[in-house]
């Protein structure tokens, strides 16, 4: 068997949202009508939805979703620099519906995992023989000090794409050259883990070409983050004197905020100023997973990997973000195979099989420079009963790889972001 190499696990993965680097499960087809509902339309919820009507077309599936659009939040960044447009992130559910899967969109108020029933604050209610809950994350804005969805309106987050990119993007355009950018990383486990470093690369892209004076300022809740030697050789060979990093040793992170006054007071008493701030607080599992009991004492929801059924509530899985799948990282890619992968047990306990043995992919792009991205990469499979890593199936971008490879890699996360939005919403 040819060595399975880094670079091959990207040739593989780089272009393409395949179920999985090692196989894909065999799905089974039976008649008789059989009902599961998916709460949230994003990528993991959208994924499984696709998945399981194109396994066994005889299933009733009907996603439930408060919007009638999805925004990315992989690659939203690029809205920030300027190098990508809202409406690029932008995915309706018209290509869902075509594959016969009910669109409804509403908000989900609670399950009844007893009567296996999902309602809706719109008064609607609906049978289950599943149900599949991916609500992404809720962020915990009571973490810091005067931080709140109204001061998000001033000191965006934008860690949920949509009306909060555009707010930090107007932001950065409308900022003065000479300015100070300062953003605010959460501690672990959050959405994203690389996210907030590729956005300081992004900003540092359109500070260098526009407002060369401007300055960026991380002020993190960590001591080491992903991918963390090559983002700061990023910041050395692209954003010296733009970008700073500094640990939660250093600063003890963000304590407290006043939003009006545009000032952030750190965990060692300093207040700092800020032209633009983006603070990015601590996160749980979406707000319907605590409402319906999915949850532990973690914020997050406990499930069997086996099937990612929670081990709370029996008929109910829980995937993408929502859920305890560590080491697997909650990221889009990760959450769009963790989708694939239930859907075939979803569909195979429906027609009384077993659920087949998982296995999972994840890589994540990072563009941290003009023609410059970097990427991780990993297979997983189960061991004993756990995600577990497959030794050697992935890795890093070295750090000497060359230029030719850095642009390449560019090339695979536009590659991969095409194929992955076409997987989920066409």
């Amino acid at each position: 068997m040819k060595k399975f190499t880094r670079r091959n696990f990207v040739k593989v993965v780089g272009g393409t949202a395949a179920v999985s680097a090692v196989g894909a499960p065999v799905f089974s087809i039976a008649s008789g009508t059989k009902k599961v509902v998916v709460i949230g339309g994003g990528t993991a919820g959208a994924t499984a939805a696709k998945y399981i009507k194109r396994g066994d077309s005889s299933i009733d599936v009907t996603i439930i979703e408060p919007n009638k659009h999805y925004h990315t939040c992989y690659l939203s960044n690029e809205v920030l620099s300027g190098h990508r447009t809202m409406e690029s992130i932008r995915f309706g559910y018209d290509g869902l519906k075509g594959h016969g899967i009910n669109i409804v969109h509403d908000m989900v108020s609670g399950i009844d995992a007893g009567a296996k029933k999902v309602m809706t604050a719109g008064g609607q209610s609906f049978d289950y023989d599943r149900c599949i809950v991916a609500p992404g994350i809720s962020l915990r804005y009571d973490t810091i000090g005067g931080y709140s969805e109204e001061a998000a309106q001033m000191m965006p987050h934008a860690w949920k794409a949509g009306e909060q990119t555009q707010i930090l993007r107007d932001q950065v355009h409308a900022m003065k050259d000479g300015g100070t950018v300062i953003i605010a990383p959460p501690p672990n486990p959050f959405r994203c883990p690389p996210g907030p470093y590729e956005r300081a690369c992004q900003i540092g892209m359109y500070l260098k070409a526009n407002k060369p004076k401007s300055k960026i300022v991380i002020l993190d809740a960590k001591k080491k983050f992903s991918k963390m030697k090559l983002f700061m050789q990023a910041f050395d060979r692209h954003y010296k004197g733009i970008i700073e990093w500094h640990s939660v040793e250093e600063t003890g992170g963000v304590a407290s905020v006043d939003a009006k006054a545009g000032t952030i007071t750190t965990g060692k008493g300093d207040t700092m100023k800020g032209d633009v701030v983006n603070i990015i607080p601590a996160q749980h599992a979406g707000s319907i997973a605590k409402t319906a009991g999915l949850t532990n004492d973690s914020g997050w929801c406990p499930v069997d990997h086996a099937t990612f059924e929670s081990t709370i509530h029996k008929g109910i899985h829980v995937i993408g973000d929502a859920a305890i799948q560590k080491p697997l990282p909650k990221s889009g890619y990760a959450a769009s195979s963790e989708a694939k992968v239930t859907a075939a047990a979803v569909v195979n306990l429906l027609n009384g099989n077993q659920p087949g043995d998982p296995s999972w992919v994840n890589t994540c792009y990072s563009i941290v420079g003009p023609d410059d991205a970097i990427s991780v990469a990993m297979v997983y499979n189960l061991v004993d009963g756990k995600v577990a890593k497959i030794k050697g199936s992935g890795g890093l971008t070295p750090m000497d790889s060359s230029a030719t490879d850095r642009a390449r890699e560019v090339q695979y996360a536009y590659s991969w972001f095409n194929n992955i939005t076409s997987d989920i919403f066409m």
